[in-house]
This record gives C-alpha cells, sequence and structure tokens, in this order.
C-alpha cells in the first residue's frame, strides 16, 4: 500500500474547527462554565486552563513561524478510512530550515506517522524532503511499515473489475527508499534513486489470484530521478509545474527473484484561477517491464490517485490516470475542493482500451492545521465502490 496518508484526521481537530471558525475563544470558555454551575471552583478553574490551551494550540497552529528555526506540530486522534475503518493515529508535522538567514528557499519539511485501527491496520511511518541552503541539494525520503488486512482482486483490468473477486489475505509490508538530488541548472535536479521492499501475505483466500508467484518477495532497486520544479511549496502548492522521471533498475544480480524495471513519470501543474481560487491538474504513468512481482505492479487509487477506488483493486503492468482538482477558500480557515479524473491499467501500451477507462470524482473538506499544512476529508465516487478518506497535506 503505498497510500501514506489515509491514516491522519482527529476528533479534536474537529474540536478545532468549530473554536477556530467561530465564536471566540473566550465566549466559548464563558458557555463552558455556565454548565458547570454545580462543579467546584478550583476544578472549574483547572477545566478552563486545559480547554483554553486546547484552543489556543489549534488556534495558532497556522500562525506565521518563518521565525523559527524548527517548526514542529502534532495532531492526532480518531479517524476513519472506508479501507481501515476505526482507528487512532498521530502525527508530527515539522518544517525547518537548514540555514536560518536563508527565508526565500523553500523550507524542509519531515513528518512521523503512526496509526492503529478496529480492522488490524497498523502502521509505523517517516518521510520527508530535505532542502540544502539555496535549494542546490535535495534529499527526499520515505520509510514506513504496515500490517493491513486487505483485499486482492488478482492482476488486470478484467480481474480489478470483477468485484467477486475480491479476497481477503493479510500483508505485512516494508519500504525504504532514499533519492539524492543536485540541481544541474534552474529549477532542474537530477541524481541517484535507491529503495528496498519486502512483503509477505499471509492467510490468501484465493492463492489462484496471484498467479503462481510466491507470497513473501524482497526487492531491491537502483535508479535515477528527474525534476523540473517550480512549485511554490511542497506540501500545499498554489502555482508552478512538477516534471518528474524516475527509471529504476531491479536485476537479479541485487538478490531480487525476479528481474525487471519501471518508469515511472507525473507531470502537475499549479494555477490561479480567481480570488482565493487555485486549479490543479496531475498526470501520472507508470510501465513495468520483465517479469514483475504482483506487489511491484503499476496501481492507482487510495488516498492520493484516484480516490474513491480501492488501492491495489486495480493492478498490472501499466498504469495512467489524469486528475483536474479546484481549490477554493472559504471563509478564515475553512476550504472545499472538487475533483474529476480517469485511469485505467493495462498489459502493454498497445493494449490500452478506451472502454476499459475508468471515471473517477469527488468533493472535499480543507481545513489549515497550519501554515502550509491543510488537514483533508475528502468522498471519493468511483466504479462499482466509494470512499472517504481523511489525511494530512494534498493529494498532490
Amino acid at each position: 500500500m503505498n497510500s501514506l496518508n489515509r491514516i491522519l484526521i482527529v476528533l479534536t481537530s474537529l474540536t478545532a474547527f468549530a473554536f477556530s471558525a467561530g465564536a471566540r475563544p473566550a465566549e466559548k470558555t464563558a458557555d463552558s462554565i455556565a454548565l458547570c454551575d454545580s462543579i467546584p471552583a478550583d476544578s472549574v478553574a483547572k477545566s478552563k486552563g486545559l480547554i483554553a490551551k486546547i484552543i489556543d494550540y489549534f488556534g495558532n497552529s497556522n500562525r506565521d513561524t518563518s521565525n523559527r528555526k524548527f517548526d514542529m506540530s502534532i495532531i492526532g486522534g480518531p479517524h476513519y478510512s472506508s479501507d481501515t475503518k476505526f482507528g487512532i493515529g498521530l502525527v508530527a508535522a515539522g518544517f525547518y530550515r537548514t540555514t536560518k538567514s536563508d527565508t526565500i528557499t523553500q523550507p524542509s519539511n519531515l513528518s512521523l506517522y503512526s496509526d492503529v485501527t478496529t480492522s488490524g491496520f497498523y502502521m509505523l511511518g517517516l518521510r520527508g524532503d530535505h532542502i540544502f541552503n539555496n535549494d542546490a541539494r535535495r534529499i527526499n525520503y520515505n520509510v514506513y511499515f504496515y500490517s493491513f488486512p486487505r483485499k486482492f482482486w488478482g492482476i488486470g483490468y478484467k480481474q480489478g473489475i470483477d468485484m467477486d473477486n475480491a479476497s481477503n489475505y493479510k500483508e505485512l509490508y516494508f519500504d525504504a527508499s532514499v533519492d539524492f538530488l543536485w540541481r544541474v541548472r534552474k529549477n532542474l535536479y537530477l541524481g541517484p534513486a535507491v529503495q528496498y521492499a519486502y512483503v509477505n501475505a499471509r492467510h490468501r483466500a484465493r492463492p489462484e489470484l496471484w498467479n503462481g508467484q510466491p507470497r513473501h518477495l524482497s526487492t531491491f532497486g537502483i535508479g535515477f530521478r528527474g525534476q523540473f520544479d517550480t512549485r511554490d511549496n511542497f506540501t500545499a502548492p498554489q502555482r508552478g509545474v512538477l516534471l518528474q522521471l524516475e527509471q529504476r533498475f531491479c536485476p537479479a544480480f541485487l538478490g531480487n527473484t525476479y528481474a525487471f524495471s519501471y518508469t515511472d513519470l507525473r507531470l502537475c501543474g499549479y494555477q490561479h484561477l480567481w480570488r482565493d481560487a487555485v486549479g490543479a491538474a496531475r498526470f501520472h504513468g507508470r510501465l513495468a517491464y520483465g517479469t514483475v512481482p504482483w506487489d511491484m505492479l503499476s496501481t492507482f487509487g487510495g488516498s492520493n490517485s484516484m480516490r474513491g477506488y480501492y488501492e491495489g483493486r486495480f493492478r498490472d503492468k501499466g498504469e495512467m490516470d489524469l486528475t483536474f482538482e479546484l481549490r477554493q477558500h472559504i471563509w478564515r480557515r475553512n476550504g472545499i475542493v472538487l475533483w474529476f479524473g480517469a485511469g485505467t491499467v493495462f498489459p502493454k501500451l498497445s493494449k490500452i482500451q478506451f472502454r476499459q477507462i475508468l471515471p473517477n470524482c469527488g468533493i472535499g473538506y480543507r481545513w489549515e492545521f497550519k501554515k502550509l499544512t491543510n488537514v483533508r476529508l475528502d468522498f471519493g465516487l468511483a466504479r462499482g465502490e466509494t470512499a472517504f478518506i481523511f489525511s494530512i497535506n494534498e493529494a498532490f
């Protein structure tokens, strides 16, 4: 499961929405005291202090903190996802600068995230983008582990479109990837990329859907990544473009069970449309070659692409998807988004069929937890299914 942000909305945030978007904190505190006349004065004072601290924390979380060398905020609590069900998540999100005096370069970011849910899903991970002085170099990293009772439809469009193929298994997954990028020209970055992934599919209800592939696999990959990046920031871009090409090789001499490679291309664009509105578009294509293990096939769905589809329902050697999104700020720290898109999977480019293109659309709510960091609630519509998604940062 490559969507890492599915886990992260909180009940405390919902409380904060009401405080930050409605009456002043002092008025809310007064209402609380009026309802507690029978409680001793010292207890009321203590409760008032705790409530005030919570209100102040969320009320001030989006203030300008560019003068700080390291700005870290913590958000956590209950959440719900169509895939993982009810759970408790915790995220520590932070921004920092390698040189405090460099206020022009966008800040580095990191997120430490964890989650446990009633479905038996649990996760722990760390991801971020480390930006060196004057943005001369970048290190992008993502390390995570999860255990998840999942569903598997098989390989190919025809298997995924048949909802009767959905079968249960338990997936243990570990992934670590790091990219080292150097700026070779203005806005152009290039450098090596490495990855290690391990998967173990236990208790498979229908092993025949795996086409004879083993249930546990290790994958070592090396390659490169190139970026042309003019975005104003990484986490909530409002203008600019990102053109990213990644080539990964997974040869047998590195210890891989299957020798294969893949090419990944994505293009994102952001443009102001009218007052407080941003139009965003994303194209993503991935094509794998050779004998590709089932866990490294191209797919979509989850919290970041083709929202509404179960991640991994459709998987094959190739995948393409396109999304257009309107992001509209409404009032104070509140906003909404609307999106529509389409995507498909295929064994090779010559096998793409128009009738196998799948539709996607949805609506979402945004709350500015802190500058450049939005908490989001999305409802996605897909063919044969829907999904609620709680997450942090924009989908792309």
